[in-house]
């Protein structure tokens, strides 16, 4: 393995043995192999990926795609049935909070042994102790056993034992989804920080902002297979594209997506990031003006299946009622698409949202709060057109549009379209600008000179 490996897998499987009865295990015991009691369950299949020293990588996947046993496999808590893995670094695992906790010790006691058991010797652990006895806020509680304990408080405790061993590899299991806001920003931020420190992070969640707002790269796993890697925006989207897909076309964006059917479009989100950047790299004079740039076109649009409804025409226009895609700072636009109804529809709500290049969502709006307020029945061979106002309080940069059409499907709420990076737009740089960062709040200095006595 590469000096600058940290994690090395290759050809992973993984195979579990399924008894319909409890007498089958204790049957295909006794015959030594001679008869199979069991049914194969492939987990994983050869899966192969290396993550390097200091990368962040994030795992994204449908409900039994694989990415906790992947992560159990690496940690050494299950072995593989086939393949290697390598890694080069002392590692801090958060899977299950907890689960390796005595109950009948104290915290304090839990505490040694859990950083024992990730290679720290007591006068390491004494010596951090103070800094894991603070992130994890439970005071007098460290003293009493960890079944008093409320589920809050085991995770505030695992966690701060798990990041606080100096870890060279951390490996994160949906473990921030637990616990109230403060404690998970404070957990983002120590891991951001152990990022940072150059560590290695191998992270897995569901959610597709948290991933593409940590990770340097993604890995998207599906029935066991490995079907794609790459930036995280692009490898989010065909993950989002294959959540929302309908049951009978799962399989055909399965093998559109390992085929690499939309690599062109991956490729071409970091090759023009800047998409039209010739035309707007001209002289601007002070006074700017908000224009049309023809050639400033999403590369990279991803939609979802539809189940019955159709976005088509995404466009931005000005108050004049011009279309623009380079927009000026401070002023009002309308961003409008146009919504087919194949089937009727019923509950039927709008969205549209504006996010940054790396995918990160800025803001939006909805065109009701809550089904109760939605649009309560679409005929079929309908169309709308949707229309949103917004105030462009954006600094000089390069933004996407998402649109969307929600509606019931029996009980339950659901996309009926989607289109993510439907619009690309810019907004213009101003000249003695002293507003920093993404969005202008109106921030306005105010410095005062105090002349000594």
């Amino acid at each position: 393995m590469s000096s600058d490996v940290a994690i090395s897998v290759s050809g992973l499987a993984k195979c579990f043995h399924i008894y319909e009865k409890p007498r089958d295990r204790l049957m295909q015991m006794l015959t030594r192999g001679q008869r199979q009691y069991f049914r194969e369950f492939w987990a994983m299949s050869d899966v192969s990926f290396n993550v390097k020293k200091g990368e962040t990588v994030g795992i994204v996947g449908r409900n039994g795609s694989g990415k906790s046993t992947l992560l159990q496999m690496i940690c050494g808590t299950l072995n593989p049935t086939h393949g290697t893995i390598e890694t080069n670094g002392r590692i801090a695992a958060l899977l299950e909070l907890g689960s390796g906790f005595n109950p009948e010790f104290s915290g304090r006691e839990n505490v040694f042994l859990n950083a024992a058991v990730l290679g720290l010797n007591r006068q390491e652990t004494e010596r951090k102790f103070p800094e894991i006895e603070a992130f994890a806020e439970i005071g007098d509680f460290i003293d009493q056993p960890v079944k008093t304990y409320s589920s809050g408080m085991m995770v505030r405790l695992a966690f701060a034992v798990a990041i606080n061993v100096d870890p060279q590899i951390l490996i994160v299991d949906e473990a921030l989804s637990v616990g109230d806001e403060l404690f998970q920003r404070k957990c983002f931020a120590r891991i951001e920080a152990i990022k940072e420190s150059g560590a290695t992070i191998l992270f897995v969640s569901h959610s597709g902002g948290t991933v593409i707002d940590l990770c340097d790269r993604a890995i998207l796993l599906d029935g066991g297979r490995k079907l794609t890697e790459g930036a995280p925006k692009a490898v989010i989207g065909k993950y989002q594209r294959l959540l929302y897909a309908p049951a009978h076309k799962v399989a055909a964006i399965r093998e559109d997506i390992i085929r690499g059917g939309e690599q062109s479009r991956a490729q071409s989100e970091h090759a023009d990031p800047h998409d039209g950047e010739h035309t707007s790299s001209r002289s601007l004079p002070d006074e700017i003006h908000e224009y049309y740039d023809p050639h400033m076109q999403s590369k990279s649009m991803l939609a979802y299946e539809s189940h019955g409804a159709v976005i088509s025409e995404p466009q931005l226009h000005n108050v004049a009622g011009e279309r623009v895609n380079c927009l000026k700072r401070g002023e009002t636009y309308t961003y409008s698409f146009q919504v087919e109804f194949i089937k009727s529809a019923t509950a039927v709500r709008f969205g549209m949202m504006i996010k940054t290049l790396s995918g990160i969502e800025l803001g939006g709006a909805v065109s009701a709060s809550g089904s109760e307020d939605s649009i309560t029945y679409i005929p079929a061979e309908s169309t709308i057109r949707v229309a949103f106002d917004f105030d462009c309080n954006l600094n000089p940069g390069t933004y996407f549009l998402n649109a969307g059409v929600v509606g019931a499907m029996g009980d339950t709420e659901t996309y009926l379209h989607r289109l993510l990076d439907a619009c690309l737009f810019r907004v213009l740089p101003l000249s003695r600008d002293t507003s920093t960062g993404t969005v202008d709040f109106k921030c306005l200095p105010v410095i005062q000179r105090k002349n000594r006595i």
